[in-house]
């Protein structure tokens, strides 16, 4: 058999040939590998986004719940309080109820008698027609509903069931009313305008009035979004609001792409809808990506190596940025918690952080998990004449000294102001080990203030006991000795709030 001899230019046309070959199979297989690439990045870059969203919106939607739940416990115990008060009068029942609003923060806090009289601080008046809750014939077990008042103004009515009796009058509900602009104040975002949020009714319309980005605005989100995506996820976003479901929802408007994830509130009827304006971090990561794709197309040599490095960089990349965003979410959440438990004029913890603390040592107390508590009631003296007569700066700057004295001998307690010239400190630990002496030093330097005209400041404090259930039981022990050390104090020539009431 003849054999066919091979040639230089055989040998070239072959390597011609294999070389194109090869070059084309790179190049496909580049084009191939970059569109894989993209297509894996921006799947996860949408499910980082959607846990982004999601664990924003939860974290808020269990704040309102939170805000609910405490309202809920603060009526009953104000309820119990009032109960246990020898009232006698209207006059009597409004400074009681007067009093449950300053001391546990309840918005129009009111109570009903069997007649549908509204007993509020104020007034009384006719509730059957203005409360939803009173067309039911009797009120089982709490009920919570929207209140539209005075044109667009939005609250949240939550109302329970009681059953005592006052002035011979059967008592048969309570309830508050909270400005849905307070729960807005409470969940709002500091993120340069990334991230929005909005409340929404079952029907679609904006409950907290914020805009839900530019494109969406205040309006309906049924109709905004309507023919921006299909019939189908149209309707199942429809659905997922009327059957009080969370999920999330992707479109387009103007060739922007919008996600937002919707989170419902339980027992409201309502849900938070969150969204990042432009797919934030799609836009970051994508522009990586990007980066180095046009990196890769320059060594078309070295793909196999190239591409592994790509698929572990992205992967890195793709991490490290989600960590960054969660990180930065968690930071501004601090902040925002900080700024919430701050009280503006004095520096020291407000009555929010303060109901915080108290939830956690009642887990503690049930726990038996509590060695050494002590709580601390202060009460100052005269800030309603030096308002009165001085103006509110000179008040403010009464509040100011009296809490740099408190916190200058409580120094190793946690400070909170509750309420306008009431504080409680909580101690603990050394802070409990030092409360005789400290209490002593600060009680001898208020008398000496009385003689000089300085800062009065009345207190009473409280330690665990074995049988105490709650903190609140240290708290009324404490203040029942505040006021009678403020008794003590007038006898000694300290002025009092009933002093110069008494005098105007």
């Amino acid at each position: 058999m003849k054999r066919t001899r091979l040639t230089e230019k055989a040998v070239a046309i072959t390597a011609a040939i294999g070389s194109v070959l090869i070059m084309v199979t790179v190049i496909a297989n580049t084009y191939w590998a970059s569109r894989q690439a993209v297509s894996s990045t921006n799947q996860a870059v949408s499910a980082v986004s959607a846990f982004y969203l999601e664990s924003m919106a939860d974290r808020r939607s269990k704040t309102i719940t939170n805000l609910i739940n405490n309202n809920f416990d603060y009526m009953k115990k104000a309820v119990g309080v009032i109960d246990e008060e020898e009232i006698e009068s209207q006059e009597e029942l409004r400074a009681a109820i007067g009093r449950m609003k300053n001391i546990l923060s309840l918005n129009r806090f009111a109570l009903v008698d069997e007649d549908d009289i509204v007993y509020t601080q104020y007034t009384t008046y006719t509730g059957r027609s203005r409360h939803a809750f009173l067309s039911k014939k009797t009120l089982d077990d709490k009920m919570i509903s929207t209140v539209f008042r005075y044109g667009s103004s939005k609250e949240l009515c939550l109302a329970i069931p009681i059953d005592i009796k006052i002035m011979g009058k059967q008592f048969k509900a309570c309830f508050v009313q909270i400005d849905i602009n307070d729960i807005v104040d409470l969940l709002a975002f500091d993120d340069q305008g990334s991230t929005h949020f909005a409340l929404y009714s079952a029907n679609g319309g904006n409950l907290s009035e914020t805009e839900l980005g530019t494109l969406i605005g205040t309006q309906n989100i049924f109709d905004a979004t309507k023919g921006n995506v299909s019939e189908e996820e149209w309707n199942s976003f429809r659905d997922d609001f009327a059957s009080q479901k969370n999920g999330t929802l992707t479109f387009t408007i103007n060739d922007v792409v919008d996600t937002i994830c919707y989170q419902p509130v339980p027992d409201t009827g309502w849900e938070l809808v969150v969204m990042i304006r432009g797919s934030v971090i799609q836009d970051q990561i994508r522009e990586i990506s990007e980066k180095s794709l046009a990196a890769n197309h320059m060594q078309i040599a070295f793909l196999l190596v190239v591409a592994s490095l790509f698929a572990a960089i992205m992967f890195y990349m793709i991490r490290r940025v989600a960590k960054e965003k969660l990180d930065e979410e968690k930071e501004n959440s601090k902040v925002f918690k900080s700024m919430a438990n701050t009280d503006s004029l004095t520096g020291v913890r407000n009555k929010h952080a303060y109901m915080e603390m108290e939830s956690q040592i009642n887990t503690r107390i049930r726990e038996e998990n509590v060695d050494k508590l002590a709580l601390v009631v202060c009460d100052i003296n005269g800030l309603k004449y030096v308002n009165d007569t001085k103006g509110h700066a000179a008040g403010d700057k009464l509040i100011r000294d009296a809490s740099a004295l408190i916190c200058d001998f409580f120094n190793h307690g946690s400070v909170f102001r509750t309420g306008g010239d009431e504080f409680v400190v909580v101690l603990q630990g050394k802070g409990y080990d030092t409360k005789d002496e400290v209490i002593a030093d600060f009680n001898r330097t208020v008398e000496e203030n009385i003689r000089k005209n300085e800062v009065v400041i009345s207190i009473g404090y409280s330690a665990i006991k074995p049988e105490d259930e709650q903190l609140h039981d240290l708290f009324e022990r404490a203040d029942r000795m505040m006021y009678e050390r403020k008794k003590e104090l007038k006898s000694m020539g300290a002025k009092t709030r009933e002093f110069y009431e008494a005098g105007s």
